[in-house]
């Protein structure tokens, strides 16, 4: 994966997080952020997800990683 896809790949996790439930708390939004991702997302990108967030995970808002500890679990 180049470093561009996974890019694109941190942003819309970052957008869906911030999307998915304006207003709600974040422990909310990142329920729905997870389902999204998990419904939606094929499985070699929550794969490269979430490698990413085990290795650094530094460019994703709190809540996206919130949902991705979600998807890891």
């Amino acid at each position: 994966m180049t470093q561009s896809e996974l890019d694109h790949l941190i942003k819309m996790a970052n957008q869906i997080a911030a999307h998915c439930a304006p207003g709600a708390s974040e422990a909310v939004a990142a329920e729905k952020a997870a389902n999204h991702i998990q419904r939606f997302w094929a499985a070699s990108m929550k794969r490269q997800l979430i490698a990413y967030f085990n290795a650094d995970g530094e460019a994703l808002s709190e809540t996206a990683q919130a949902a991705i500890l979600q998807l890891n679990a």
